[in-house]
């Protein structure tokens, strides 16, 4: 079923019949018929409003506007149906009577559909995600915890362990997920907790996301909160230029913006007014953005500066958290009204926030400069810290060096003047020198090494001062420092002195138009020495006036110079550091190609071991072959010398001779074989165990 199927179904579902007189016929075009809805909802609201004005006249009256109200009702509901199933034309062709719809509320059931539309979320394809998203884990999923029992904690569908606390918690993290650079901050939860009761969960999650991407509180919820750094600044010359004696009294009691109008930002008024005045406000921020959290600030503030004039700071904090929400109990026509008769400039704006990124950039270089000199102070009471390290170490070094030579000259002497007659003590004596000599040379052993690391934390830190800029450098850029801010201070004294002079000389010419003022009737003579009076204090005025506006050019020349010097030496430590980083990056390619050579000479020379450990193994394997055919000659002559003494004993037997002899010299012949034999085999075992590692090797 398509959207628009679904929508006509709740419509005929939900909707009464109309029978009312203003409807359009049927037989009207779809866009002329919503044109005069649109009329007819506006006439409608007159006529309410003006029998309202009247119901105190008779019965008849309040019973009309009863009857008015029901006819507005199904009118509203009729009007609605009809642009959300044609939304798309609506948007384009109908903005303006589309905004002022919105501004008069959008009618409760629509809500949610109307939202996800205004904000493009009803196709996101994130949504598809969210089941995905409830089954990981967020790292701010304790945090969410805690802040969900102070999340509309009156209301009762987020009540302790309710459902509404339990899907309020789900949205929370599944977006601390999606976008885990922003992940949780405590206002968003009021934001979709608004959403969650006009939606389910998963389209709630969805339009939140679209409010985080499209409507700058992405911006507001950063960590840095940078954003509400510019709403701030803005909403503060927004009341500098509207209001401007509340701005000064909120500058003399030291009240500053953020402390009441930071929680209008980030929760669209959701934690400062009524639920039912937040939620119309919440209505036109869908449709045209943080410029009505603007204008209804604004407004709020117009309608209460008289009473803010007259408290301090408690008070006025006091007033913004208990007056001013039941100022609007009765409902947010009132205020929403002096909303829109508020100046607000887009321009003005835009123009607003690029001198906020101005001074923050300007705060953030000076903290780079300051931070710049912190650290060359530091690093220059290190160098301190280390010299003395060092010079101390150097003269334990020298008098442990002191008490090692004359230890040395004692043990000589003592050596060539040992007493004959007592060798006992002479030898213990020179055992406790030599033991202390033994602790000398291992304090000067520590010494060295003491030494050797003081060293390496010199080169260390010469290193790291020539990467900075020279110390001369830094104390010309004080000079001109210093120099700068007296010629700022003289600049600033002249400056004032002029406009004393100029005030003097105005009030001077307010005395003198006062005395001259009853000296019409002089004579012409007066009255020209008169005029040529008034045209020379005119003159004075006009030549004070001119060397003010000189002497500011000239401040202003000197600020332009004292900008250019430092950029000039931000531009000279940038070319250094440049040069060094060639320089560095010439020793690495040096260090590169050293390393490839070493890598091809350790080649080399791994492959002649690998070819001599391959000549070993086939001379080992030549060694084997020979002693195998030795063995086999051998054992062919033991067979030959075993058939030589069958052939003898036989003989012997035949004979009846000399034979036992023979026999005995051929046992021992085949003994003497045996042995050969035996010597082989040990020769052949003690090979294959040399060979054996070689193959191992290999």
């Amino acid at each position: 079923m398509s959207q628009q199927d679904s929508l006509s179904f709740f419509l005929s579902s939900h909707l009464p019949p109309v029978t009312h007189s203003a409807s359009p016929p049927i037989s009207c075009e779809p866009h002329d018929s919503l044109l005069l809805l649109l009329e007819t909802d506006s006439k409608t609201l007159r006529s309410v409003n003006g029998s309202r004005r009247n119901s105190g006249s008779s019965l008849v009256s309040s019973s009309s506007a009863s009857s008015n109200l029901s006819h507005l009702e199904e009118d509203s509901w009729i009007l609605w149906g009809r642009i959300v199933n044609e939304w798309e034309d609506v948007r384009k062709k109908k903005e303006k009577q589309l905004k002022e719809l919105v501004r008069k509320g959008i009618p409760h059931h629509f809500r949610a559909i109307v939202w996800q539309l205004l904000c493009s979320a009803q196709n996101l394809a994130i949504k598809e995600q969210y089941s995905e998203l409830l089954k990981m884990t967020s790292p701010c999923e304790k945090l969410i915890r805690r802040d969900i029992a102070r999340t509309y904690p009156e209301h009762e569908f987020f009540k302790e362990d309710s459902l509404g606390q339990e899907v309020l918690f789900n949205v929370m993290k599944a977006y601390s997920l999606v976008d885990r650079e922003v992940g949780y901050c405590q206002g968003s939860a009021f934001i979709v907790g608004l959403l969650l009761m006009q939606m389910p969960e998963e389209e709630a999650f969805c339009v939140f996301v679209k409010l985080m991407q499209d409507y700058r509180l992405r911006e507001l919820f950063k960590p840095s909160m940078a954003e509400l750094g510019l709403c701030m600044y803005q909403f503060e010359c927004m009341i500098q230029e509207q209001l401007p004696e509340l701005h000064v009294h909120f500058q003399t009691q030291s009240f500053h913006t953020s402390m009441y109008a930071s929680s209008w930002f980030l929760t669209i008024f959701l934690t400062s007014f009524p639920l039912p005045v937040a939620t119309r406000i919440f209505d036109i921020f869908m449709c045209e953005g943080l410029e009505i959290v603007f204008r209804v600030g604004m407004a709020i503030l117009q309608m209460n500066q008289a009473e803010l004039m007259q408290l301090d700071m408690e008070g006025m904090l006091q007033h913004f958290q208990k007056v001013i929400p039941h100022q609007l109990d009765s409902g947010p026509d009132k205020v929403i009204q002096a909303a829109y008769q508020v100046k607000y400039n887009a321009k003005k704006m835009k123009k607003l926030e690029k001198e906020y990124t101005t001074i923050k950039t300007k705060e953030m270089e000076e903290q780079v400069e300051i931070k710049g000199q912190v650290t060359r102070a530091q690093e220059a009471e290190e160098n301190y810290l280390v010299k003395r390290e060092l010079a101390t170490v150097k003269q334990h070094n020298e008098e442990t060096s002191a008490l090692l030579e004359q230890a040395q000259n004692n043990i000589r002497q003592l050596q060539q003047q040992q007493p004959f007659g007592n060798p006992r003590y002479s030898e213990e004596f020179i055992l406790q020198l030599e033991r202390e000599l033994v602790q000398a040379r291992l304090q000067e052993a520590e010494s060295q090494c003491a030494l050797k690391e003081m060293q390496d934390k010199i080169l260390d830190m010469e290193k790291r001062s020539s990467s900075l800029p020279d110390e001369n450098n830094v104390v010309r850029l004080r000079e001109e420092l210093i120099g700068v801010k007296l010629r700022e201070a003289e600049a600033l004294t002249g400056l004032k002195e002029l406009r004393q002079q100029v005030r003097d000389l105005e009030e001077h010419w307010q005395r003198h138009l006062a005395r001259t003022a009853g000296r019409w009737k002089d004579s012409p003579r007066k009255n020209a020495a008169s005029e040529l009076q008034d045209e020379l204090m005119s003159v004075r005025l006009r030549e004070a006036e001119a060397q003010a506006e000189l002497r500011e050019i000239r401040q202003r020349m000197l600020e332009l110079e004292t900008q250019n010097q430092i950029h000039n030496n931000q531009l000279r430590r940038a070319e250094l550091e440049a040069r060094n980083l060639q320089e560095r990056l010439q020793v690495l390619t040096n260090q590169n190609k050293m390393l490839h050579a070493e890598l091809q000479e350790t080649k080399r020379k791994q492959a002649e071991i690998d070819c001599k450990n391959k000549e070993e193994v086939m001379a080992v394997r030549l060694r084997e072959a020979d002693n195998i055919a030795a063995m086999a000659e051998l054992q062919q002559q033991i067979s030959e010398l075993e058939i030589q003494k069958e052939e003898g004993k036989v003989q012997g037997h035949l004979n009846n001779t000399d034979s036992s002899q023979y026999i005995r010299d051929l046992k021992d012949q085949i003994a003497d074989l045996k042995h050969e034999v035996i010597g082989h085999n040990d020769v052949s075992s003690f090979d294959a165990l040399m060979e054996q590692p070689v193959l191992k090797f290999f």
